[in-house]
């Protein structure tokens, strides 16, 4: 049943499309700056995290268009101390992802720390311990390539907040085991010289028949481009050319993201797409080549320029995957916590339980001297990413002991949470909401029913654009909706999300199923 549940609301964000064809976007959900390969008949994507862990989620398909979840390459960032308390913003930048000498590598860039290499010889790891391959502040945006003269190149962008500048791309030599940088670093492509070029960013580095291509966005994730830059010598000098625009189209950006080929010879293009409250979502593109030149999306003038697709054929693979689907549901029935749930920082084991109740989720009560006021430097909120532009959540909840507060959490730069709050022997069922959470929030709270027990069902709904309805039901009662609405809205360079949560000194919460309706 939840199998079908999760399958469900993936058709929502999927999309109908008709037989043989696919609906962009593939996931409705914040997997931004995505990067993927093929390894056989099997593709793989990676995607930032920023602040959250476990970091860096692993996707799998069969078929591109149908995506799974099934890990994350670091299971706490590093170093930890760092990152036992939310560092909103910061974390795992763009990453890419690459399979070389028979192993899977991933480079990922922290923007105060650099840029760090891991890898592994199987996708679902173990994974090796994060190499500094070349630390510096605002190096960000990691483009490995492995030539065939057994050259090996990093390249990679600035960003500006760090390092002062940034539309700029340098290219650096790199050692075959990507454990060293051989030389200081040379820009090849200066989005200075470029009119109308800003915010050159989010490179990838290919080669091709006899030509290096650099594909790069830019112009911000918002309102930009995507570009492509090509040379016969790695260090240039590149022509550049726009290869995909927003055009006619509602897809905003389009920003960065991976060329892929398929096992038949087929070429597409995986992006993202920023859209507020829901994050940076993924969209598929055809990819065809002319006169050494790719084209993405649908070109109806040929003037080399494409626009993104939202409804094409699927592309041709030896097998579908339609089952697979980023998870959402969950009846924590496992003896770890699904891939699906990412903590606001690094976690403790200590924070949660699967056994001590089995079937539940038990959250340990955190003290959290300033929660009262505001949740966004708590670290130990358990939270998922908004899976579809509409969809509904519900769960139960038994709070214990001296926990102070425990709920279902919509969390952003604004956020609101409905739950139980154990305050001088009374059990009190509480609706509360803080704008401008980043900046320090005065909460405002209204207490909706004083219960005999600490016991009740929470839910939500979200709505076209973010609006989000909270919903409860206590003592078998029918369920009753909040008159109240609230407007999601994104975190820190993320997509807002939902979860749970527990606050105070010596109880817990049990949460007995996390359900999508």
């Amino acid at each position: 049943m939840r199998r079908i549940l999760i399958a469900c609301i993936f058709v929502l964000i999927a999309g109908v499309a008709a037989a043989g064809e696919y609906r962009n976007p593939i996931i409705h959900a914040d997997y931004s700056d995505p990067d993927a390969v093929r390894v056989g008949d099997d593709f793989y994507m990676v995607s930032s995290s920023l602040n959250h862990a476990p970091a860096l989620p692993i996707l799998h398909s069969r078929d591109l268009v149908h995506w799974e979840l099934i890990g994350h390459v670091l299971q706490r960032q590093v170093p930890d101390a760092r990152y036992r308390v939310p560092q909103h913003g910061n974390g795992v930048w763009a990453p890419s992802l690459r399979y070389h000498a028979g192993k899977l590598w991933v480079f990922y860039p922290d923007p105060d720390q650099g840029i760090f290499v891991t890898s592994a010889e199987d996708i679902r790891g173990p994974w090796s311990q994060p190499h500094l391959l070349l630390p510096g502040k605002g190096i960000i945006d990691p483009a490995p390539l492995w030539d065939d003269d057994g050259n090996a190149y990093l390249l990679h962008a600035w960003a500006k907040s760090r390092a002062g500048f940034n539309n700029v791309l340098t290219l650096h030599r790199m050692s075959a085991d990507a454990r060293k940088i051989l030389d200081e670093g040379e820009v090849i492509i200066d989005g200075n010289q470029l009119p109308g070029y800003r915010t050159l960013e989010g490179p990838k580095l290919y080669k091709r028949d006899g030509y290096y291509y650099v594909f790069a966005p830019a112009g911000g994730v918002t309102t930009g481009w995507q570009s492509v830059f090509r040379a016969k010598n790695i260090n240039g000098p590149y022509e550049a050319r726009v290869v995909l625009a927003q055009g006619n189209t509602p897809v905003n950006g389009p920003h960065q993201g991976a060329w892929v080929s398929t096992a038949a010879g087929e070429d597409w293009f995986l992006h993202f797409q920023d859209k507020g409250a829901y994050g940076r979502i993924v969209h598929l593109q055809p990819l065809q080549w002319h006169d050494d030149w790719p084209v993405i999306g649908r070109d109806t003038d040929g003037d080399g320029r494409g626009e993104p697709v939202l409804t094409y054929r699927a592309p041709e693979v030896a097998e579908n995957s339609p089952n697979y689907f980023p998870a959402v549901a969950d009846e924590f029935s496992t003896a770890s916590l699904q891939p699906q749930w990412q903590w606001n920082a690094n976690w403790r084991r200590d924070w949660f339980s699967l056994t001590a109740h089995p079937g539940q989720l038990r959250l340990f009560a955190q003290p959290a001297p300033a929660a009262k006021e505001n949740l966004w430097q708590v670290p130990s909120l358990l939270l998922q990413k908004f899976p579809a532009e509409s969809f509904a959540i519900r769960t139960r909840l038994d709070l214990h002991g001296s926990a102070n507060a425990a709920g279902l959490l919509v969390y952003g730069e604004d956020y609101a949470w409905l739950g139980l709050r154990e305050d001088k022997g009374q059990h009190q069922l509480i609706y509360r909401v803080c704008s401008g959470a980043r900046s320090g929030c005065e909460p405002r709270e209204t207490v909706l029913a004083t219960l005999a027990a600490p016991q009740a069902e929470l839910g939500l709904r979200v709505f076209h654009g973010g609006r989000v309805i909270f919903s409860f039901r206590t003592a078998a009662k029918p369920w009753q909706t909040l008159n109240e609405g609230f407007i999601a809205r994104p975190g820190r360079w993320v997509g807002a999300s939902f979860g749970l949560f527990a606050l105070g000194e010596n109880g817990y919460a049990d949460f007995d199923y996390l359900r999508v309706d």
